[in-house]
């Protein structure tokens, strides 16, 4: 199976190419350019790479979001377009879940089950944030979640997320763009690691190879993006009232 992944959730973005469980190819994109500047060239780009067309991929693959809305509707519109005109499939992948599973699977027989929590800049002085149970080391099934996606103030997410964690006893792995400055919130808060910085793996990757596992695919009239909030236009248009 031949799967080629997009994620313009986060500034850079990233393309991937997977064949079965080796990862062919993978690019990050430039976070100076918008995704709308850069696409669908960087797939096309990457396909020639390889030798490879567009009709050569059997299934397609996005990040949904969370994430800016602008690249989000650019990113899912262009894998849509591609899965359609080719009469493939799409498997869209919560960009928090994604961020997440960068953290790493599980040890086998961990117990308790360690937690991680995604933590990612949303602006407007905000996170969007998820805590999950740990990935399995295999498997597509999306992560079991233990507090949902929201967007809001740091200082809230962590709050609520430590009330839920209190007496648990289980570690919780933070990973995402916005861990630096949260850090001392998040170790004051939390039972907790964090990574030494904030930077995170491209996430098409992860996309491609959650479709390769199995992950269920959907006819591309039929993916979503993930937005949390309301976008700012929307918000403008409900002060005018």
């Amino acid at each position: 199976m031949l799967v080629l992944a997009l994620d313009t959730s986060t500034p850079a973005g990233s393309v991937a190419l997977v064949r079965d469980r080796e990862l062919l190819g993978c690019r990050a994109g430039d976070p100076t350019r918008t995704h709308g500047e850069r696409l669908p060239g960087d797939l096309l780009a990457l396909l020639a790479e390889h030798d490879l067309a567009v009709e050569d991929v059997d299934v397609f693959a996005a990040c949904c979001g969370p994430g800016s809305f602008t690249g989000l509707r650019v990113g899912l519109a262009t894998v849509q377009a591609l899965a359609f005109v080719n009469g493939r499939q799409l498997v869209t992948v919560p960009t928090l879940e994604a961020v997440a599973r960068a953290a790493g699977p599980a040890a086998d027989g961990a117990t308790p089950a360690p937690l991680v929590g995604a933590w990612m800049n949303a602006h407007r002085g905000e996170v969007f944030a998820a805590l999950y149970e740990a990935p399995a080391a295999a498997g597509a099934e999306p992560l079991m979640e233990l507090a949902a996606p929201v967007a809001a103030a740091p200082e809230v997410v962590a709050r609520q997320w430590g009330e839920l964690l209190r007496g648990d006893g289980r570690r919780v792995a933070v990973i995402g763009d916005a861990v630096e400055p949260a850090r001392p919130l998040l170790e004051r808060e939390l039972d907790c690691s964090l990574p030494p910085g904030d930077d995170l793996p491209p996430l098409a990757p992860i996309a491609a190879r959650l479709a390769v596992a199995g992950r269920a695919a959907d006819p591309p009239h039929a993916a979503r993006p993930v937005y949390v909030r309301r976008p700012d236009a929307e918000l403008a248009r409900l002060k005018l009232r």
